[in-house]
């Protein structure tokens, strides 16, 4: 269980630095580039992506490292653990769909609720900075 708690905090302030990041790199730099203010909003939508796919991936890793390594449960509805079955889990966590046909038990079950309020707050931090880009950069036709 420490083992858990300690992977759920280092992959909550992670995440949380790495999506800060990228949204401030894209809020920086992004203005300078040389394309149409449109498509800025375009790159925004790419890099929140990026962000969140990089998220996912930690996350899943962890919970594969947890499971296989560290014995900290198991993925019921799986056939064993794998990299893929854990990063579909991530996945359906971080994106607060639910468990489907993969269920965690065990320890593994905080990483999960901890992923599940990480991505619910990192996904509506994304859509305000979208929001902000738009506003800033989606400029009405003037004609």
């Amino acid at each position: 269980m420490p083992q858990t708690i300690a992977a759920c905090l280092l992959l909550l302030i992670m995440s949380t630095l790495l999506h800060f990041e990228i949204l401030g790199y894209l809020n920086q730099r992004l203005p300078r580039w040389p394309l149409p203010d449109r498509y800025k909003v375009v790159v925004v939508i790419l890099g929140a992506f990026v962000a969140h796919a990089i998220e996912v991936a930690l996350y899943g890793g962890s919970l594969y490292a947890l499971v296989t390594w560290l014995g900290a449960g198991h993925l019921s509805g799986s056939t064993g653990p794998s990299w893929l079955s854990c990063l579909y889990f991530s996945a359906e966590t971080y994106t607060s769909l639910g468990f489907g046909d993969l269920t965690p038990v065990g320890p593994v079950r905080l990483l999960a609720g901890t992923e599940a309020l990480n991505g619910l707050l990192l996904v509506a931090w994304s859509a305000s900075f979208t929001y902000l880009s738009m506003e800033r950069f989606w400029q009405p036709d003037k004609g």
